[in-house]
C-alpha cells in the first residue's frame, strides 16, 4: 500500500492540492489493491470525462460547485455536500466553478 507524505500527521486535506489554470491537479494519499483516496482541485471548466470503475467512490466537495453525472443522471454538488458513484456505472465529473473534492474509493 502506498501512502503520502502526511501519513502519521494532521493536516487540511484541501490544502494539499491547489488551483492551476485550465488543470485538474490530483494527490494521491492513499492506494492499495481495494481502494484509494485522493484528492482533486479542478479549475472552472475542466472535467474527467465519462467513464467505469469497479470500485465505489465517495466524493467530498470541500470547495467550489461541480455537476457529477451517473448513469447519465445530473447532480450539483457543493461545499459540504457528498454523493456516492456505484460501482460499474458510468459517471463524469465537471467543475461548474473551481472545485476541489476527496475522492475515496473502495472495492467491495
Amino acid at each position: 500500500m502506498e501512502t503520502s507524505a502526511i501519513h502519521g500527521q494532521k493536516g487540511e486535506l484541501a490544502d494539499l492540492v491547489s488551483y492551476q489554470a485550465d488543470a485538474i491537479v490530483s494527490k494521491t494519499l492513499v492506494k492499495g489493491e481495494t481502494g484509494s483516496v485522493t484528492v482533486f482541485a479542478f479549475d472552472r471548466g475542466q472535467e474527467l470525462s465519462e467513464h467505469t470503475v469497479p470500485f465505489d467512490a465517495l466524493v467530498y466537495v470541500f470547495d467550489g460547485e461541480a455537476e457529477i453525472r451517473i448513469s447519465e443522471a445530473a447532480h450539483r454538488v457543493r461545499a459540504g455536500e457528498a454523493i456516492v458513484m456505484p460501482a460499474n456505472q458510468p459517471h463524469s465529473v465537471k467543475a461548474l466553478q473551481r472545485f476541489k473534492m476527496m475522492l475515496s474509493m473502495v472495492k467491495m
